[in-house]
């Protein structure tokens, strides 16, 4: 998780919104990302979706099967779609989201059976140092 916070402080540097997310693959990061919606003025520049790209090119398939992604923060929709669609097998996440959240807070798509999905989902871990980081950048933002 320390990576992808680092890679969120790049983001927060950037003045983008700072998440940043990793997937390992047998102990060892295939792919990272961080937002970058700002600096590509691309809605879908997620953390996330730049992590499973990079990834899926690392991996040489866009299965992701036996692959773990840290984010700091809660996955969205379409995060959580892109994680189902390419596999992922677990999804370890920071700070909830309790407004766009959809690994357990507002919705629970990463697991969810009826999509013939079986992510496993664990979220607050350094929620604490995540949770900051997105407060301080909303607090500078809001001034």
């Amino acid at each position: 998780m320390q990576k992808a916070i680092h890679l969120a402080k790049i983001a927060q540097s950037k003045d983008e919104i700072p998440v940043g997310a990793i997937i390992i693959k047998n102990e060892r990061i295939i792919g990272q990302g961080y937002n970058q919606k700002e600096q590509l003025k691309d809605p879908t520049a997620h953390a996330e979706i730049i992590a499973i790209t990079s990834a899926a090119s690392t991996n040489n398939d866009w299965r992701l099967d036996n692959c773990s992604m840290y984010v700091t923060k809660e996955p969205c929709a379409m995060c959580a779609g892109a994680i189902i669609n390419s596999r992922i097998s677990a999804v370890i996440f920071g700070a909830y989201d309790e407004k766009k959240g959809c690994c357990g807070s507002l919705y629970q798509l990463c697991g969810d059976k009826r999509l013939e999905n079986k992510t496993i989902v664990r979220g607050g871990i350094e929620e604490e140092q995540c949770s900051l980081i997105l407060k301080n950048y909303f607090r500078k933002q809001r001034k």
